[in-house]
């Protein structure tokens, strides 16, 4: 198991309260959420402020009490209902620390997709915070299957974060669906987030039976009709639901007076719903979700064996304290450096220490281009890029601890206390440790060394300045 900071990106909240109030799917409750932007490593919790106490729950899939036809997560005798679309929201939109305050039991359904509440938080603004966000990256595949349902749903590892989802209904008005994410958030905003949520016309009264849908209209529901009712059937349905004597003969296969907003609009309301429900983890993740018929109870159950296979050994949800250990390979570097061939002097970071501390790997080989001219014969690593490259580490030091550090570049202003202590040869690998000692009105101090298996080579102070990358 490995756990790697989301390389260039900062923890985030938003930048004012929001306001918002409406009626609860299942519950059929009027509640108000004011939605507000919360400290880093806060995570996303909901304030139950109608109950004594206001007890406060996290958004955990620890915390999960029921997944019938919605999420529901409870604690201390609280509950909030139907939580996934706001969720999704939130995931999809890359917000790390809210504090959600609600009125009332249930969250509001609005329109049946995630689209209200995405606007809400684009119109509030996001605001990047002094802190990394971590996210878990899977490296072994973990699965949920149901083989008795048809449900298979399964995380492999990937570069990225994706989900690729298929549904299948036995109903020539739904029949089979597919469709495919990949965690970018104007495909979130415009493709995912205004997919409503749906049933089938049969379901109707056993939904109603079980208490269920007490909030359900043709306003915030998609009704697929796959079946004939009878009078009796179609009073009761009447009687608990505002919706007119022509719609329920509707000709279009849909019950709706609407259309589509897109042809597989279903199967990406169950691709929002999974994204709310994965939140629930309390870190993003790096792999590839696929998933065949899955629903609430099976979403649940693939973040809960994730949580049990990675988090049981050592890896706190949520997001990790900033002294935890840290790894970049070549790839990620080149994220946030912007040196390239024969300039970047970095192979890999061994541990980074937000604000503090970064240690890092530079393998010396005959191939270096610098050993073909510089003491030919004799090859010696110059002493101006042993210089280069603890000056390259404290680079990426720096560039870590600040916002949107790919726009920004480090240059030199002095070189103090320089010691060249050993010659490094090819063979070599240098260890590179650089401390930041100082860091203010973009300009900082840092202290750097490399030994090499253990003795001293070369150490030196350095004085820079952060300054904009011009385009």
């Amino acid at each position: 198991m490995v756990t790697n900071l989301n390389k260039l990106k900062f923890q985030q909240t938003i930048k004012e309260d929001i306001e918002i109030s409406g009626i609860g799917l299942h519950t059929g409750v009027l509640s108000k959420v004011v939605i507000k932007p919360a400290p880093t490593n806060h995570g996303i919790k909901f304030k139950r402020i109608d109950l004594k106490d206001a007890p406060i729950i996290d958004a955990s899939v620890s915390n999960v009490v029921d997944v019938t036809r919605g999420t529901t997560i409870g604690s201390q005798g609280a509950e909030v209902h139907t939580i996934e679309h706001l969720l999704a929201a939130i995931h999809g939109l890359n917000i790390d620390n809210l504090l959600i305050e609600i009125d009332n039991l249930e969250v509001p359904i609005l329109d049946g997709s995630a689209k209200g509440y995405v606007d809400l938080f684009i119109k509030s603004g996001f605001k990047d915070q002094d802190e990394h966000r971590l996210e878990l990256v899977i490296d072994e595949t973990i699965t949920y299957s149901n083989p008795k349902s048809g449900v298979d749903i399964h995380i492999v590892p990937s570069d990225k974060f994706r989900i690729t989802f298929m549904m299948d209904y036995k109903h020539q008005s739904l029949g089979t669906q597919y469709t495919s994410y990949y965690s970018i958030r104007e495909e979130f905003i415009n493709n995912v987030a205004p997919a409503r949520t749906f049933c089938l016309l049969s379901e109707v009264n056993n939904l109603l039976d079980c208490d269920l849908i007490k909030g359900g209209s043709l306003d915030n529901s998609l009704v697929f009709i796959d079946t004939e009712l009878n009078d009796k059937e179609i009073k009761k349905i009447k009687e608990k639901i505002n919706i007119s004597s022509q719609a329920i003969d509707s000709p279009n296969g849909l019950l709706n007076d609407t259309e589509l907003r897109y042809y597989n609009e279903p199967v990406r309301h169950k691709l929002l719903d999974l994204i709310g429900d994965l939140r629930l983890l309390g870190m993003p993740i790096k792999g590839h979700v696929i998933a065949a018929r899955s629903g609430h109870f099976a979403n649940i159950e693939l973040v809960k064996n994730i949580r049990k296979k990675y988090l049981k050994k050592g890896v706190k949800q949520g997001m990790a304290n900033k002294k935890q250990k840290i790894s970049f390979d070549i790839r990620e570097v080149l994220n946030i450096l912007p040196h390239r061939y024969p300039f970047l002097l970095i192979d890999k970071i061994n541990n980074l220490i937000s604000g503090e501390e970064v240690h890092a790997i530079k393998n010396v080989t005959f191939n270096e281009p610098f050993f073909q001219g510089h003491f030919s014969g004799q090859p010696v690593m110059p002493g101006v890029l042993l210089i280069e490259s603890m000056a390259q580490a404290g680079g990426f030091l720096v560039l870590n601890t600040i916002p949107s550090p790919e726009s920004k570049l480090m240059y030199i202003s002095a070189i103090e206390n320089t010691r060249f202590k050993k010659t490094v040869v090819p063979g070599d690998q240098l260890k590179i440790t650089a401390r930041l000692l100082k860091f203010k009105l973009n300009t900082c101090k840092i202290q750097a060394t490399i030994h090499v298996n253990n003795d001293l080579v070369a150490e030196s102070t350095f004085l820079a300045s952060v300054v904009n990358r011009s385009i």
